[in-house]
């Protein structure tokens, strides 16, 4: 997750560790060092635990990080494992105080009668350090696991989603939080559909959207009642009957929900599409792009090992002029939305040489393959880019490929 400057990108791992890694300020020598990021802070956010009521036992795992926006010189960040969201204070230190009266500079507590003379304290430069400290816990307000934080446009509130339901949290208040959606049914073998992801407008402090498994967004007003159970916009795309297969339901839950930085669409990710969907158009989206057509035979052999279920990322650049979204191989695909080009790239350790230019990559779907084409039947699915952000006002982007971070940007002449 980048934050709103695009200064700072965090990533969490399956530990409960989160990296920060900060972006290098550029010099006029060596302009092409811009898009650089080194480690800034590396912190442990998330410990295991257990539920002793329902003997479960809670990974430590990071699914998101948000940042909330910076207003001070310490920069603050939301992240949640499967359970638990946690608010976390990223700050500088460079100077240090010597000289207490009543301890030493370890910080042992000095004896009374030794204190015979009265010191005045000293602030003294010091060593660079970054500190992280826990804010807020906000906990137990979800039975189902946690897949989506999102912070809201007026600073102080931020929704957190599970399968089931919408959480509201005010973020200094962390013993209560208001439910704002619950599909819940009474009888929960008439459960047809679960939220997959959930976030709020940009601008609009009152609206949110989420997506739901069966490829469909509901755009919630919080104005009109506390419970958005009754949506004021429903977007879905009617299912054309003649390509119905018994993967179609699988392939449309929407994997990713992201609104445009210009509030005016929406960009959804399902298995083999994005798509982006105008919030004045609720009948079908404006725009669709296959990411992975090709796999469109293959949904079997996905099925068998579980692929068809994975959940890929999705992202705008900072104009809303381009998305960007993963796929198996370790490709990404970026889409121009005016000129309606597409490109396919691959984060790899081959192209992990300082400004080593990516070659676009083509799948051959059969027949005679070209040099620079790679067989669909070659593919590796255990390579997947799931995770993926874009700078907010310049083309660096980052994708997450297993333990790797790749971080690319344009070609600076």
């Amino acid at each position: 997750s980048l934050s709103v400057s695009g200064e700072l990108l965090a990533t969490g791992d399956k530990g409960g560790r989160v990296v920060i890694f900060q972006r290098e300020p550029e010099r006029k020598r060596r302009p092409y060092l811009r898009g650089e990021y080194n480690v800034y802070s590396t912190f442990q956010s998330h410990e295991p635990e257990f539920d002793f009521l329902k003997s479960l036992e809670i990974e430590e795992r990071i699914n998101k990080i948000r940042w909330l926006p910076h207003q001070n010189p310490a920069h603050f960040l939301l992240s949640t494992n499967d359970k638990t969201v946690k608010l976390w204070k990223i700050s500088e230190r460079d100077k240090r105080a010597e000289g207490y009266n009543l301890k030493e500079e370890d910080g042992r507590v000095r004896e009374p009668f030794r204190i015979t003379s009265l010191r005045v304290p000293v602030v003294l430069p010091m060593e660079l350090t970054v500190e992280a400290s826990l804010r807020r816990t906000f906990a137990n307000a979800h039975t189902y696991h946690i897949h989506s934080i999102s912070v809201n446009s007026d600073h102080e509130t931020y929704l957190s989603a599970d399968d089931l339901r919408i959480n509201l949290w005010h973020v200094e208040i962390t013993d209560r939080s208001f439910t704002i959606v619950d599909i819940k049914p009474a009888n929960m073998e008439e459960l047809t559909e679960v939220i997959t992801a959930a976030e709020f407008h940009p601008q609009q402090c009152h609206t949110l959207a989420y997506s739901s498994s069966k490829g469909s967004i509901r755009l919630c007003d919080m104005r009109a009642a506390a419970l958005c159970d009754n949506h004021a916009k429903f977007f879905g795309e009617p299912e054309d009957p003649g390509s119905r297969s018994f993967f179609s339901e699988i392939i449309s839950s929407i994997s990713d929900l992201k609104f445009s930085r210009s509030g005016r669409y929406m960009l959804t990710r399902d298995f083999l599409s994005v798509k982006v969907w105008d919030l004045h158009m609720e009948a079908r989206p404006v725009e669709t792009y296959q990411v992975h057509e090709y796999l469109r035979a293959k949904l079997c052999f996905l099925y068998e090992n579980d692929c068809i279920f994975d959940k890929f990322e999705c992202c705008w650049n900072g104009s809303d002029s381009a998305i960007m979204s993963g796929s198996y191989n370790n490709f990404f695909r970026l889409f121009d939305r005016n000129s309606q080009r597409d490109i396919t790239l691959e984060a790899s350790r081959d192209a992990n040489k300082p400004r080593a230019t990516l070659k676009p990559r083509r799948v051959s779907m059969g027949g005679k393959r070209q040099r620079d084409e790679v067989s669909v039947d070659s593919l590796d699915y255990s390579r997947k880019i799931l995770h993926s952000a874009w700078h907010p006002t310049d083309n660096i982007i980052a994708v997450a490929a297993s333990n790797s971070l790749y971080i690319f940007q344009d070609e600076v002449n």
